[in-house]
This record gives C-alpha cells, structure tokens and sequence, in this order.
C-alpha cells in the first residue's frame, strides 16, 4: 500500500530506509523514525481499534503518551507478544507485526459494533451493576463473556525470550521531560555542576521544539535542541535516558524510571542484534531535588461523534505534519477554544492540503496566529463550535453553529462543511499526574483552566505543568528551576545562564469550553465521549450525577471515567467540567481524581527485573550443604533453605526408611550423641542505647536485666496478640543482643522490627543488622555432649560454671566460636556458631572426635520429633495466627507489669481472647499405641453426634516416638488445660475414629533435668 499521506519534504523522518511492517494481517511501508502512528496515518489507514464497550471504529487521536485509541498488541510470535502498546510511542522497525487488540472478524467489520449501534442506548452506566445481578449462580458465565467483548490485548501464553534489569542511581536534580523547560533546567543545573539526570518518554529529546514553527537564536527549534543535547552528552555530571518514562514518584524524591531499551529496534533485543541485554531497564532514582518539566496535554472538544476516525488534538495534527510529514487528510476544520490550535490549520494548508475552516469560540480571537491564519486566507467562524461530526468509518463532514457558552445552548443556523479531518482544542492540562503520586492534591487555576501540581516537599515544576505556556517563559522557568535545584543540593554558587533569543508571539485569551452544546441534550443527542478509551459520555456522567453520585471518585467508579491505560489525560478535566456543570458546582469543587502509577503501562519484565527464576526465589545452602550431600541426606525446603531432612543409611544393602532412619536419629539424641545443622536459624544483630528498651517492646517478656553472656527466650506477638515469632535472644553487651528467630520467619521478623522503629518508635537508637548467613550453628546434643565437646574447646563446660541458657565466647577446633547453653530438644545441649567459612572444618573435627561417640548426624524430622516430646512449639506449625501465649500455657514469658506496653498486650485485655473457652494447647495419647494422629485431624467430644460435628480442636503436631514406644501428638483443644485425663475423639475421612486422652504437652523430663545436667 502506498503511503498516501506521506509528504514529499519536511518532517524529521529518514526517506533513505524504507521498512516494511504489518498491521491486522496487512503489509505496510514506512520510514525510519516513524512511528507505528504515524505510519499507519501515512498509509491512510483510518481504523486502528474498537471501542471497549460500544465497539464503535476508532482511530488516531494524538501523538504521544496521551493517546487513548491506538493501543495494540504487539509481537510476530506467541513468545514476544506485548500488549497495551501504545502506537504512538512505538518507534517502526523493521519486520514489526502488530493487530488491534479489539474487533471481531477485523476492525472493519467488527460484529459487536451491531450490539453497540443497536443496544448502545440501554448500555449506559451501571449497565453491568443493575443488569447481571440476579440470579447470582449466573455471574460467572455472565463474567466469561463480558471480559471477552470488552478488554485491551493479552498476556502471551509462552516464557518471554527477553531479559530485563534494574539500575539504582543517586543524583542531585532528576529532571523529568525534556521539551524547552526540561532542556533549560538540565543546562541550568549540569552548568552550575550538579549530577543530573535527564529523562524523556519520546524517541529523541525535545519534546514541542521538534515540531515547533519558532525560533531559537534565529535558527529552527530543532536546532538549537541538537546542540544543547550535545553539550549535555559530552558533560560527565550528565546521564541522558530517552525513551525513558517517569512512570512512578515516590516519597522522599524517589522517582522510578522505566527505559524502553531495544523495543524501538525490533521484538526482542537478540534480534535487534543485543544478545544478551536487556530489552527494557527500571531505573530506581533518589534525587536530591526533582524537576518535574512534564508539559502539558492538549484538551480535546467534547462533541457528537468526536470519537469518528477523523478527529483528532490539534496539536496532533501539527505533529505528524511537521515531525513525520504526514497529512492525516485531504480537508481540515478546526475547532478550537485557543490561538495555539491555529498552528494545525497554517501547517496544514503549509502541506498544500485544503483548510476548510477555522471554528473558533471565541467572539473576538486577536492573536498573532489568528492573524495569521486570516492573510493566508483561510476562513475563521467565530463564536462557534463544531458540534457534531458527521460519517460512518471515517469523518465526511462537521455540523458547526453559534454557541452561548453562558447559557450552554446553540443560538444560531447549523451550518454543515464537507471534510475528512476534524482537530479540535479545548485548552492545555498541565500534566500533574507524576507530582499527585505522592499524595498531593493539584490546585485549579482559573486563568489557565487547568490544575497546577501541588506543593511536594523536594520538586519545583517547570514549564507547562507549571503554567507557562509561551516558549521564551517556559525556557526562562526551567533555566530558573534547574539553578534553584542545584542551589539546593549544595551548588550554592550556581549562577543564571544566558537563554537564547525568541520572537515572542502575542497570544489571546481562552475560553472555557469543555463540552460544546447541541440542538438535543446529551442524553438524546449523539454519543458526546468524554473518555475515549472507556467509552465514558457526557451523558453517562450527567446520569451519574442525577443518580446520586456526587463526589468525582464516585462518578469515575460509576462510569469508569480515567480507569485503565489513559489514567485520564485527555478526559479528566472534561469529565470533571461536565459533572461540576450538572451539579452547579465549581470545578475545584468538585476536585480532582486521585492518579497513581504507573504513568503509562510498564512490562511485567521491567518490574521484575533480573529476580525472576532462581533469583525469584533463589535456593539457599548452608555452609555444611555439600557435606550432607556426600552424606546422604534428604532435604526439604524451609523457606527459601534446602535442609537435611533425614539422613539415611544403607544397612545390609537396603536404604532406611524414613521413619527407620527418623527412629535411629532420636534414640542416638536421646542415648549418645546427635549434631544438626542449625544455620539456617534466623540470626539478627541488634545494638543501640535503647536496644534493651527496643526489645522489651517487642517480646511479651521482661529484658532490663539480663546481663551479658546470659540468653533468655522470648515470644512475639503481631498486634492483635496473636504468636507470630519465637526464639531466643543473647544479652553480648550491655547495648548489644543477637536475636535468633524460625527460619521461615527471619525476613518477616526484620520487616516486623523496622517497621516498628521507624513509624512508631523512630526515637530508639537501635540498629538491626541480619547475621544468618555470616554465622554457622552446629547444635551438639545427648548426654555425651559435653565430654565430646570438651576435646574441642578450651571453655569450662562444668554444670556450674556455664549453666543453662549462659552463652562464652570461646575456641572450637581452634576457631573462634560463641557457645550457647541451649537445648531444643530437652537434652544437655551446645549450640556452636562460628564464622561461616570455618563450618565445615569445625564439622569434620567434631566427627573425627565424635566417632567414640558414635555421633550421628540428624535433620529436621528428628528435631520435631524431639522438640515435640519436649513440648516446645514451632510457630506457624502449633500456632495459625489465632493462638495467643495464654493459650499456649505460656504465662511465665509475659511480663503483664513492664512499664511500656508490649506490641498486642491490649489486645490479650479483649473479651474474645479472655474468653474460657478458647482452644488451648495440650498433648494428646492416643489410646491405641500404634496409632499416630492425622496432623490436622480434628477433635470432638462426642464420638456419636450426627454430622455436622461440632470440632472442638485440632492436631497441631503428631509423630511416633521411639523412646516413649508409641505415638503423640501435641493439639489446640477448647479448654484443654482443665480436661486433663478425659477422652476425646478423631474422626477420619474413611470413616475411623481414633480415641486419645489429653495429657501434658511435654512427654518426656518434665522437670528440665536432662538438659541441666
């Protein structure tokens, strides 16, 4: 297909390389440098999707990120589809393939469009809400095939053959956009001597210089836009990101940039000849001070079908004329609210294409550009506005009459004018979105009609979004708002740089038109679309506002105004005008919706980064990992950790059994010797003045007076007082503990600290530092412990001398070491934690010394045997998130008379956790010994109650036990504590019931002896 739009001169296109791409199935030709836009446009191609919900034909309507029409699926094979590109910011390569993302059989005869012209008018908002609500069984069949007419492309059904990154970076000035006032602040700021990054969304900085008919110096903007990136490529304090979107700020002046890195080159970045890199890149920015120069969006006029293929912002149109030299058309009418549009009809009519006329709504326009327009000839209609477009797939004509702004009526003759292009103008909104991320509200400006960003603590706004419209003031505010960044950041000496000379342009007054009038009112005139992605009209919101809705964010959920990709740049305030109107309320009244990121849409890729795969969830080892590999173990994952699970032996060639070599392991424990790798513990090093302070307000215990070289336990409870962690916490001076926590729960009990220190407690020097992977921890446990370990260190190990829970620094195997005297599994025990590079040495010295012991190795099925005889608890095991300490029987670690309240010690004073009748802990015999309890059963009292039974508890923990003989099982039994010695029940899925009596949870040495000998 030829490219019947294209012009023969002009544009910033390169005619010496053709590239061939397809659109729908169809083959193309376009230019480098094109867009896929703009090649489209080039081709004459007028329909580039279906609407969302009406399915009606759309086509080009802007030029940048504001476009709410062209957004495609992108991808020549199933593995590199894209969806949700927007056409107008994907650069044309070579070989693109891309389809609508809407439209069945084709965009050009889609069979929804029949729903939409037929049931369009019982479609209206809340359509879904009031209709698909009974019968309730229905919903999701009624579901599958909504999500199925309406949506905005797919997620691909195959691995992404691309690799994306992150990159972190600190500056002094983040300057974000890099039109006029951008280029100026960057200058400004790199000059004076600042580290600067200079971010823009487009394809080459510049932003409106590209396609701007001024002057720089007595040069084309363009020029002047080539030299100034220049000097700021050759300055090292400067890093240039085009094609680099600010889609998210944060606070404390964090601002997250998404880089587009070789998707302008081809589908995946192996074929753009970048094997290897990544095909997009999130940059993680702190700034010292952001300058956000983001600019504006032109408003489009809200009238009969604007949404035709056909009608398109103003500044569109001047765009893709003098950027791509593309004429969307053969005749133009404009219909404008400002001068500034007039610039699309005198570089229409500069292309040697017919301007119809100029509409304009104003009474008396009197600016340069009106003049302008006026000598060269072309007719401007004055206190009018087009106000219907007329056509089926395309515009053929538009309906234009005199219109009362006041009073919001037609007052004069329809006058119908042929032509195949409608630009219209309703006014610039300065682009806010990026500065409301961080909460703050924009401020409504009624001489520029439009918001201005609000106040944020560390950004100065520059340019457009700041309301400087004319080219000399915006360079002058951006070469302002770049020295005053730098002067903040320490460049106290940056000075004002000379700006180049501009032919200033004398410019007239707008006028407020957000909707234009029609014969009929909106409800009964033609679809006026106020959100053309979402197919929100002005009646939908007039309708909205008379069933009640008045705030805004209750009229954008009622009608979907601003959802999905746009975010509401072209709608926003239209639809807020509109619905201020109907209220008769003011605009700021009514106020602003809330935009949070991401800006435009960002890949799942760019997000993720590189922590997708092994490094999503990656394996870890401990020190001892290939030791227990050579020696047979079975691991299991606890978290992210890979530990022995039971190590096996091969007797008279036959390998154990678990609970053959689980049975060995505890006996060896129980009788000799037994050594577990316990690294993976989670291990956090907290120091700090108020350190002891810190933890008395974390843990339910008391923690003012134990003394260095001492351990205590501790439990820790989420605020609703519910067990979330426990684990024991070594005093090693004064103002410095070593907290140890469960190993699935090390992340989430740092998250938990931090979280506490810094938005409830920030005035506590304390300082957490996780240690779990710096400190490997042998425990050495049985009865032969000590006289194994006593060949290895020159610690006293006497009873008296280092008593139970006393932790020594000492030497093992001539390595330093801190001893613990600590026990999980109720017999004399050590832990040993030595620096993680000397583990494996310390290991095989213990089992070369071990072997008179017949020291054996065992894993974690053996410790939750042991521990579990003991009675002592794993949390998220005997615990679920509704267990608190009382219910565990766990009275003597809550410290109910410290002097600061303890996290969830209020919510242990509620009724519902006071209640008698909670579940609490025991242990359970079953009363056939062979039997061992289905963890999870659950516990009745009455064995012959009908079903549904009334389940009185359930199995938290259940093993057999070779040195009890038989099984047990610890549980949580509504007030278990007081039925000591009674029968309860279990019944089983196949229709077994098990009987167990409750006793004590701690089956064997209630007393503590065995591992205070």
């Amino acid at each position: 297909m030829t490219q019947t739009n294209r012009i023969d001169a002009g544009g910033r296109v390169d005619r010496s390389q053709t590239l061939e791409f397809t659109f729908n199935g169809q083959r193309y030709k376009g230019l480098k440098g094109d867009t896929l836009a703009s090649a489209l446009l080039a081709n004459g191609v007028d329909i580039v999707n279906r609407s969302f919900k009406y399915s009606r034909a759309r086509g080009i309507v802007a030029a940048g990120a504001e476009e709410p029409n062209a957004v495609v699926q992108l991808g020549a094979r199933e593995e590199t589809q894209v969806p949700n590109v927007r056409a107008t910011q994907q650069a044309l390569y070579k070989g693109l393939v891309a389809r609508s993302t809407n439209g069945w059989p084709n965009v050009q005869r889609d069979v929804m469009s029949w729903v939409g012209r037929l049931g369009g008018g019982f479609m209206p908002p809340g359509f879904y809400y009031k209709t698909f609500m009974a019968p309730a069984s229905m919903w999701m069949t009624y579901e599958k095939y909504i999500r199925k007419g309406a949506g905005l492309g797919r997620a691909p059904h195959e691995s992404d053959p691309d690799i994306y990154d992150h990159m972190h970076h600190h500056c002094d000035v983040m300057v974000v956009g890099a039109g006029p006032a951008g280029l100026g602040a960057a200058l400004s700021a790199a000059r004076a001597g600042a580290r600067v990054i200079l971010c823009d969304e487009q394809e080459e900085m510049g932003g409106s210089l590209l396609d701007s008919r001024e002057t720089l110096d007595g040069v084309s903007a363009a020029r002047w836009v080539e030299a100034t990136i220049k000097e700021l490529s050759s300055l090292e304090n400067v890093t240039l990101l085009p094609r680099t979107t600010a889609n998210g700020y944060h606070d404390h002046n964090f601002v997250t940039l998404h880089e587009r890195r070789t998707e302008h080159l081809a589908d995946t970045a192996s074929e753009a000849g970048f094997a290897g890199q990544a095909r997009a890149r999130l940059h993680r920015v702190r700034a010292g001070q952001v300058v956000l120069a983001s600019g504006t969006h032109e408003r489009p006029l809200v009238y009969a079908n604007n949404d035709l293929p056909g009608n398109m912002l103003a500044g569109a149109v001047s765009t893709y004329i003098r950027r791509y030299a593309v004429v969307p058309g053969k005749k133009l009418v404009l219909s404008t609210s400002n001068d500034h549009a007039y610039r699309a009809a005198l570089d229409w009519k500069e292309a040697g294409r017919q301007v119809v006329a100029i509409v304009d709504a104003r009474a008396n326009p009197d600016g340069d550009l009106v003049r302008q327009a006026r000598d060269s000839g072309i007719r401007v209609i004055t206190g009018s506005s087009v106000i219907e477009a007329r056509g089926g797939q395309r515009v053929t004509g538009a309906r234009v009459c005199a219109i009362d702004l006041e009073r919001f009526v037609v007052t004069g003759k329809v006058e119908e004018l042929e032509c195949d292009t409608i630009a219209s103008s309703g006014g610039y909104s300065p682009v806010v979105h990026l500065s409301s991320h961080t909460g703050t509200r924009p401020q409504w400006n009624e001489e520029l009609l439009g918001f201005l960003p609000g106040e944020v603590k560390g950004m100065i706004s520059a340019g457009g979004v700041a309301g400087h419209f004319g080219l000399d003031e915006t360079l002058a505010d951006g070469e302002r708002a770049g020295r005053q960044a730098a002067q903040a950041t320490g460049f106290e000496d940056a000075q004002a740089i000379t700006l180049p000379a501009t032919r200033g342009r004398r410019d007239g007054k707008a006028c407020a038109l957000y909707q234009v009038p029609h014969e009929k009112t909106a409800l009964r005139a033609p679809k006026q679309f106020v959100d053309l992605q979402n197919d929100v009209t002005a009646a939908g919101i007039e309708l909205a506002t008379r069933e009640g809705f008045e705030s805004i964010e209750h009229v954008k959920r009622y009608t979907a105004l601003g959802f999905g990709t746009d975010q509401g740049k072209l709608g926003n305030i239209n639809g807020m005008a509109i619905a201020a109107r109907c209220l008769d309320r003011s605009i700021p009244d009514v106020g602003t919706t809330v935009f949070r990121p991401n800006y435009t849409p960002i890949t799942f890729g760019a997000i993720v980064g590189r922590h997708c795969g092994e490094l999503f969830d990656p394996k870890r080892y401990t020190a001892l990992h290939q030791w227990h590999m050579e020696n047979g173990a079975e691991f299991e994952d606890v978290g992210q950790w890979k530990r022995p699970w039971y190590f096996p032996r091969t007797v008279n060639g036959k390998k154990e059994t678990m609970h053959e070599a689980v049975a060995r392991e505890c006996l060896a424990v129980r009788e000799k010797v037994g050594i577990l790798d316990a690294s993976t513990l989670g291990k956090i090093d907290i120091q700090g003045p108020d350190a002891r302070e810190f933890l008395g307000r974390v843990y339910t215990n008391k923690w003012a007076q134990l003394a260095p070289g001492r351990v205590r336990y501790g439990l820790m409870c989420k605020d609703d007082g519910m067990l979330m962690d426990d684990g024991t916490t070594s005093c090693l001076a004064d103002n410095h503990f070593l907290m140890t926590t469960t190993t699935g729960g090390a992340a989430g009990v740092l998250e938990w600290l931090e979280l506490w220190h810094q938005t409830e407690w920030p005035e506590l020097q304390v300082y957490f530092n996780s240690v779990t992977d710096h400190w490997a921890t042998m425990t050495v446990t049985g009865p032969d412990a000590r006289k194994l370990l006593s060949e290895l260190t020159d610690l006293d190990l006497d009873k008296e001398s280092f008593k139970f829970m006393d932790w020594r620094d000492a030497t093992v195997a001539d390595v330093p070491a801190r001893i613990f005297r600590i026990s999980f599994t109720g017999e004399l025990a050590f832990e040993i934690n030595v620096q993680a590079n000397y583990a494996l040495h310390v290991w095989k010295k213990l089992f070369e010394h071990g072997e008179k012991y017949d020291l054996t190795p065992y894993g974690t099925e053996t410790m939750h045997v042991l521990r579990a005889e003991k009675g002592l608890i794993i949390v998220g095991q005997d615990t679920d998130g509704s267990v608190t300490p009382e219910d565990l029987g766990m009275q003597w670690a809550i410290g109910y008379d410290k002097p600061f309240p303890w996290i969830g010690k209020r919510a242990l004073s509620r009724p519902d956790t006071l209640r008698g009748d909670r579940k609490q802990f025991v242990g359970l015999k079953p009363k056939d010994p062979s039997v061992v309890l289905e963890e999870g059963a659950q516990v009745v009292f009455d064995k012959e109650q009908s079903i549904p039974m009334a389940m009185k508890g359930h199995v938290t923990s259940s093993y057999y036990s070779p040195s009890l003989g038989h099984g047990f099982a610890l549980a949580v039994v509504v007030e278990g504590r007081d039925r000591m010695g009674q029968t309860v029940y279990l019944p089983m899925t196949d229709g077994t019931m098990h009987e167990a009596e409750i006793v004590s949870p701690v089956f064997i040495d209630p007393k503590g002896e065995r591992q205070n000998v």
